[in-house]
């Protein structure tokens, strides 16, 4: 990674009874002097799910990165961290009050969509700004615009057109700051569909579909020849796929269907297709704040489920704890049976992530008019709806004098790639 130059800004901070000037610098991380001040700069911030802000009360969902701060960027071709640290102009030792992660990568924009499908696609340098934290004694002071700002100075560095980043709809204060003071617009709406892995039963499997594993070359030929114009497909799709955190690309084909020979082959009727990633060996999640009440609701329907497992009664896993995440990704399919074909993929991966123990839900993110979206098994309330920010960085276009305008303005797709590493 390229070195970041120390950015300083005076602010000024009330602290009793006068003013202390304060000096707020932006560098970039250092694993072995800043680890423990980003820690805490994490647990101060951490924001309930419903947008409660940590309120006394409301539950709470907590991200442990494994004592890794570079957890949720590191498979990224490109990645950086920044930090903002206070030091007082009187001398003193310093402090940790802010921090930024983001990561650079080529996919298709949405300027493609109207690609024919035998043609290449046109790859689009992006940049994806994540994690962005400031202490609650140091916010309403700049901190956090500061932070995006020399994460965007390093974006343009490498030669990235338009930066996005992520948040839930109802997350007031992120979508002000991206879009009053940073510039972003409003730009795609997916969904983050969540089913949780029931702990003493499998899911049996779909008798309508006949359900294979593609080894990574035939899963890369296949995503490249059918999401060639899907909004986010990454560039590097073949690292994604060979990733070791990737537990596999699964295909789906209706029942009694000639096996599948291969990308040249006459395609099914119908089809769908899946990947699964292992994000419980990068983060892991935890619901806190939740009443004795329902932690007794939630263990008695476990408690069944271990005892009487064939009745096949859905049980609430153990949130309440630490669990892994299993993430489906490159859901998509053809045909008028791919939405059914799509659910026996679902039930498919809620089995592979409760054989190897540690998950505690399985989940994926699409787009509001993707069409295998009704094949996705889910509870509403364990999910989540996101709203996508996006901002041109380039001043020109880098392919063809602006043969593919501006993506910024481009309307949704039906689909929308969201990329596992990101997630």
């Amino acid at each position: 990674m390229i070195m970041v130059e120390a950015v300083a800004a005076v602010v000024e901070e009330e602290q009793e009874d006068h003013w202390e000037a304060v000096v707020v610098v932006v560098r970039e991380y250092d694993g072995e002097r800043d680890r423990r001040g980003v820690e805490e700069v994490e647990r101060e911030c951490e924001v309930g799910s419903s947008g409660s802000g940590g309120r006394s009360g409301k539950m709470r969902l907590f991200t442990d990165l494994l004592g890794d701060p570079l957890a949720r960027i590191r498979n990224s071709p490109a990645y950086l961290m920044l930090v903002a640290e206070t030091t007082a102009t009187g001398g003193g030792g310093t402090e940790i009050i802010g921090l930024v992660r983001g990561c650079v990568k080529s996919v298709v924009s949405g300027a493609c969509s109207t690609q024919p499908s035998n043609q290449d696609p046109i790859y689009t340098k992006v940049a994806y700004i994540l994690g962005l934290r400031v202490s609650p004694n140091h916010r309403r002071r700049g901190v956090g615009k500061k932070l995006v700002e020399r994460m965007e100075e390093w974006f343009r560095e490498k030669g990235a057109e338009y930066s996005y980043m992520a948040t839930e709809q109802d997350n007031e204060a992120s979508v002000r700051l991206f879009t009053g003071r940073c510039g972003y617009a409003k730009f795609r709406t997916p969904s983050v569909l969540v089913h949780p892995v029931f702990p003493g039963h499998a899911l049996p499997p779909s008798r309508r579909a006949s359900i294979s594993r593609l080894d990574t070359r035939d899963a890369e030929r296949l995503y490249r020849r059918h999401f060639a114009s899907v909004e986010f497909f990454p560039a590097d799709i073949d690292a994604v796929l060979s990733n070791a955190l990737s537990l596999g690309t699964f295909l789906a084909l209706p029942a009694g269907t000639r096996p599948w020979d291969g990308i040249e082959s006459p395609p099914a009727s119908s089809w769908a297709v899946v990947s699964v990633w292992n994000c419980a060996d990068a983060f892991r999640l935890e619901v806190r704040g939740a009443t004795r009440l329902m932690r007794a609701a939630a263990g008695a329907t476990r408690l069944v489920d271990r005892t009487a497992p064939w009745l096949g009664i859905p049980s609430v896993p153990d949130l309440f704890r630490p669990f892994g995440v299993c993430f489906m990704y490159g859901v998509g399919g053809a045909g008028p049976g791919a939405p059914g074909l799509v659910r026996a993929l679902c039930r498919h991966a809620h089995n592979v992530a409760r054989r190897r123990g540690g998950f505690g839900v399985v989940a994926t993110e699409v787009g509001a008019r993707d069409p295998v979206r009704a094949g996705v098994p889910r509870w509403a309330r364990l999910g989540a709806e996101d709203l996508w920010c996006i901002k041109r960085l380039a001043d020109g276009y880098a392919h063809g004098g602006g043969t593919l305008g501006d993506w910024t303005k481009a309307p949704p797709g039906r689909s929308i790639f969201v990329d596992p590493r990101e997630f």
